[in-house]
């Protein structure tokens, strides 16, 4: 079904998405339900990205190509991140649906990338439900900066991040850093 004969309303969001070898900043198209309804949508595999400006990951900000549509594949992404926090969604689904959350200070880490920031939850952290259970693919991050692990200076600042719970490799409350010794 093409934009054009859809009964939904589409809109532009910009994103910047970042993969294991590239970074991708365009825009996504996404309906009501924001950028968590499109990249959780199980009925659809891949994503298409408008207006793409590629680079490397070792050298993010040297233009690689710029293109006018560039399709991924949604399991292939290590993040997604958006400048403003509406653009994740309706809090009904960027919440899953729960009214009162609990704020949680993280930071997680894929192969390439870590995550540190806010994650909003309806009770007890529990890592291995976050990351086994339910049918979200991709977790919110609020308030978060993603920074390459080996490119220090690949740093993006965001309002909202969606992380791909499959590339989670390890996952840590702030509140639970190790005093130092003295």
């Amino acid at each position: 079904m093409s934009l054009d004969t859809s009964p939904r309303t589409y809109r532009f969001i910009p994103v910047d998405i970042l993969t294991s070898g590239y970074r991708v900043v365009g825009k996504v198209t996404v309906t009501t339900h924001g950028a968590m309804g499109m990249l959780n949508d199980t009925t659809k595999s891949s994503l298409e990205v408008h207006d793409a400006r590629m680079a490397r990951v070792h050298m993010p900000t040297k233009l690689v190509d710029h293109f006018e549509l560039v399709r991924m594949m949604k399991r292939q992404l290590h993040a997604v991140c958006m400048a403003r926090r509406e653009d994740l969604g309706p809090h009904a689904i960027v919440r899953g649906g729960y009214t009162s959350t609990v704020e949680y200070s993280v930071r997680l880490t894929t192969q390439m990338f870590e995550v540190e920031g806010i994650m909003e939850l309806p009770g007890r952290f529990d890592f291995t439900a976050l990351i086994t259970e339910g049918s979200r693919e991709f977790l919110p991050l609020f308030n978060a900066t993603l920074t390459a692990i080996l490119i220090p200076n690949l740093r993006v600042e965001s309002a909202g991040i969606l992380v791909n719970r499959r590339v989670v490799d390890m996952m840590a409350l702030l509140n639970q850093r190790a005093k130092p010794e003295n």
